[in-house]
């Protein structure tokens, strides 16, 4: 692996700077194929955390989201309000709630990733067997950067 802060090579140095690139616009473009346009990029990443890890206080989920835990106290009232989590009493602590995504969560959850998948299978109608061969092939690895720290 390469050392990109000291002796990494030119090429290693513009491979990250087009993966960087890449990745974000590529990842704004997907913000904008939201089912619901009322919900905020941050809305719905705390719907994913909460699909993907289950109930959570809300400082669990400050700290998942990396926000400070006011912030996630607002957008989880503002959840609430759209009637995409509810708020349990902590099973251990009664001085705090349980933050659970709804039947109505998981279903938007479900058409926005429908919705995704199929814009992303539109852009990959364009890349030959190869290039797609490619890209199925740099999936897991830029899975498993998207969850290093």
């Amino acid at each position: 692996m390469p050392d990109l802060s000291h002796g990494a090579t030119d090429a290693d140095v513009a491979a990250v700077n087009s993966l960087r690139s890449a990745v974000m616009r590529l990842g704004r473009r997907l913000k904008h194929q939201r089912v619901d346009e009322t919900l905020s990029p941050t809305e719905m990443s705390v719907l994913g955390t909460l699909a993907t890890c289950g109930s959570a206080t809300p400082g669990e989920l400050a700290r998942k989201e990396h926000v400070q835990p006011p912030s996630m106290t607002r957008i989880v009232a503002l959840l609430e309000a759209k009637g995409l989590v509810r708020l349990e009493p902590h099973p251990a602590d009664r001085r705090q709630k349980v933050v659970t995504q709804t039947e109505q969560a998981e279903t938007m959850l479900e058409e926005s990733r429908r919705k995704r998948n199929a814009w992303l299978a539109t852009l990959a109608e364009g890349l030959d067997d190869e290039e797609w061969a490619k890209l199925r092939a740099a999936a897991p690895v830029l899975e498993k950067l998207a969850h290093l720290q």
